[in-house]
């Protein structure tokens, strides 16, 4: 039997206005996690590329808009039809072993991110004269503050609300010169030969799939309680939030091919002040600075709650300590404890050490290179871990094998291109 990849709200017996509600009800995990997907190594790394190869990388953000969902997808169809986070469901049918492989990369992941995304918020500091140390203890009480007094629900619609300052990316490109020709040239010709651009390649798809947004997706899934008569809502949640996610990437590599690229700039781009001192000429200084100040610290902030809140969540999965936001924090005091240290530690580092921002582009390629041990053990859940009638199997099961290897062929090949040029 061939299992549908494509969303349908269609459900037998409801009225338009009652589907509406269902899907308002389920929309969250996967706009949160799409969100943060654009996070602030994600938009230096989409800025790089339109800098670098103009248009050439553009056709990659459309390519991977399936690709994610198809991965995407299989953490909302494991959440809700286990009703388990992934660490959980790693331990409970591979064993504790493989479980605390996977929650290592998770980590080595989730270190990385968390240290870029607070240094997007102290880079955003500088542009307006706020001290390193101011910056970076409110964005992390905040977080905190959050976090441990809210309810599932409560984060969810705080992590949305930080994440849409994300779309004023999508208005600085609608302002930007951009040409019709020289995009349609981008997408027609592609240097294939150059190790340069397939480094890129590999850090966008690393970019744009990351082990911590696995594992937030599936356990965001299980905590909210969706049931399986809400999936078909939770994929088009997913679809969506693809789509938005690569929309801004494409922005900003637009933004940053009209403005740097078609102006033969060599101006570097490894900081937000950096990106932000490019892109004001064509913008006005003022304007310039306010947007893309705040589409940096929106994507920073959501990103650091669901880095960290994915860190905690893996870590009680495969500890088995109590793991919800729907706890209080004398109830999973492990839970709460290791989200603080990843928001607290995370400041801590980038307040000692500045600009590790510049480090976006490695951390981005590594998440390629953990690809064939992120997405494998995806697959493999999907196949063994889900109730028979759910689990991959037919035509859509070879094509997300397919998918699966491509995007962890390409990543890998990408990342490792550098060292045999």
């Amino acid at each position: 039997m061939l299992m549908s990849a494509s969303p349908s709200l269609q459900q037998p017996g409801s009225a338009p206005l009652s589907r509406l509600a269902v899907f308002f009800a389920v929309l969250g995990p996967g706009l949160v996690v799409m969100l943060a997907d654009t996070d602030v190594g994600s938009v230096i790394t989409a800025a790089q590329s339109g800098a670098q190869w103009g248009y050439q990388l553009l056709s990659l953000q459309l390519v991977l808009i399936p690709i994610l969902y198809v991965v995407q997808e299989l953490t909302v169809r494991l959440g809700i039809f286990t009703g388990k986070g992934h660490g959980e469901l790693i331990r409970e049918t591979f064993g504790g072993g493989w479980a605390w492989v996977s929650v290592a990369g998770l980590a080595v992941a989730s270190v990385g991110a968390i240290i870029t995304e607070f240094s997007g918020v102290a880079g955003v500091g500088s542009l307006f004269g706020v001290p390193r140390g101011w910056s970076l203890s409110l964005a992390a009480l905040f977080l905190l503050a959050v976090v441990w007094t809210g309810s599932y629900r409560r984060v969810e619609r705080v992590a949305i609300a930080l994440g849409l300052f994300e779309l004023v990316f999508v208005w600085v490109a609608f302002r930007a010169p951009i040409h019709g020709t020289q995009v349609w040239e981008g997408l027609r010709h592609l240097p294939m030969h150059h190790p340069a651009y397939w480094y890129l390649v590999a850090a966008n798809i690393g970019a744009v799939i990351m082990p911590w947004m696995v594992f937030y997706q599936q356990s965001a899934v299980a905590d909210k309680g969706l049931k399986p008569e809400q999936y078909t809502a939770a994929r088009w949640d997913t679809a969506i939030g693809a789509a938005l996610t690569q929309l801004i990437m494409a922005a900003v590599l637009m933004v940053t091919a009209a403005v740097l690229w078609n102006g033969h700039s060599t101006a570097p781009l490894n900081t937000v002040g950096q990106i932000a001192q490019a892109l004001t000429p064509s913008l006005g200084e003022e304007l310039g600075r306010t947007l893309f100040g705040l589409g940096i610290l929106g994507a920073a902030m959501v990103a650091a709650i669901v880095v960290a809140l994915a860190a905690a969540w893996g870590f009680g999965e495969v500890t088995g300590y109590k793991h919800s936001l729907e706890q209080h924090p004398t109830e999973a005091p492990w839970f709460y404890a290791v989200f603080s240290a990843g928001v607290i530690g995370g400041a801590l580092v980038v307040a000692f050490v500045p600009d590790l921002v510049a480090l976006s582009i490695g951390v981005e390629v590594m998440n390629a290179l953990m690809l064939p041990l992120v997405l494998g053990f995806l697959v493999a859940l999907a196949t063994k871990a889900l109730p028979p009638e759910h689990r991959l199997r037919g035509g859509y099961f070879w094509l997300v094998v397919a998918v699966v290897l491509l995007t962890a062929g390409l990543g890998v090949y990408g990342g490792l291109s550098s060292l045999f040029s």
